[in-house]
């Protein structure tokens, strides 16, 4: 799928006809995760004139690239992500998964270049925030500073707990840590903690837990066997929460080597 570009309408007309109801921050389903609460009408207005466009890709896009000017965030408005970052010997390692409600692009504020590849998971959307624009806005809107302040310290912490996955957990409690984090991060947006589709691919997974495929295959026959969970082809189904919980904090008695 070609990338497409969408240009964002003014919030509203001089008369305050709305124009593009669909696009605009205040009606975003996941507003509360990407703005912070009880802004003005005139603030949430100011705020979306940050955003310069949505940006619609097709699975396998790229979004930016490692070593790429950074000059804009991108909000996640539908869709998932994953960004990646590759080792000395050439190999792909994944460093996250995104999903609706998401910042993107922010590992770039620091040194002005992108760290990571964004790489579309499926038909997905973005809205292109300004980042130069945004700081200003930041600068007079104290709420919309600590909000964003928030999503870094999210973000660090998402961050500490890849990397435990890879320097503390087993096999099988990374696993468990990873379906436990997707199922949170659904519910915080609504949707079932029980019941999902895992947006990535065996591989993306192994790659992300630092794991072999063949590894990751197992467990997940072996979750499947204990009565953990239902997967059919994508379609993920937590059957005992409290045991993958206790699995993930390493006091199951079905610890799997």
């Amino acid at each position: 799928m070609t990338e497409q570009t969408y240009r964002i309408a003014p919030a509203a007309r001089l008369d305050g006809n709305d124009i593009d109801a669909g696009g605009k921050c205040g009606r975003c389903a996941y507003r509360s995760l990407c703005l912070p609460f009880g802004l003005s009408d005139h603030d949430l207005a100011r705020l979306e004139g940050v955003i310069g466009c949505r940006r619609r890709l097709g699975r396998g896009d790229v979004l930016f690239r490692v070593a790429q000017p950074f000059a804009n965030l991108f909000a996640v408005r539908f869709g998932h992500f994953m960004t990646c970052r590759s080792d000395h010997r050439g190999e792909r390692y994944i460093t996250g998964f995104q999903m609706a409600g998401d910042l993107l692009g922010m590992d770039a504020i620091g040194n002005g270049e992108h760290a990571s590849t964004a790489i579309a998971l499926e038909d997905s959307e973005v809205c292109e925030i300004s980042y130069a624009r945004l700081r200003q806005i930041m600068a007079e809107i104290p709420q919309v500073m600590d909000h964003f302040h928030r999503t870094m310290s999210q973000e660090i912490l998402r961050d500490q707990s890849a990397i435990r996955f890879l320097g503390i957990l087993r096999a099988d409690e990374r696993m468990a840590s990873l379906m436990l984090n997707l199922s949170a991060r659904y519910a915080m947006r609504g949707f079932s903690p029980r019941r999902f589709q895992l947006r990535m691919s065996r591989d993306d997974m192994a790659r992300y837990l630092g794991l072999k495929l063949e590894t990751v295959s197992r467990l997940l026959a072996r979750f499947r066997e204990q009565g953990l969970i239902r997967l059919e082809r994508r379609e993920l189904e937590i059957l005992d929460m409290r045991r993958l919980e206790a699995l993930a904090a390493g006091t199951h008695e079905d610890s799997i080597a």
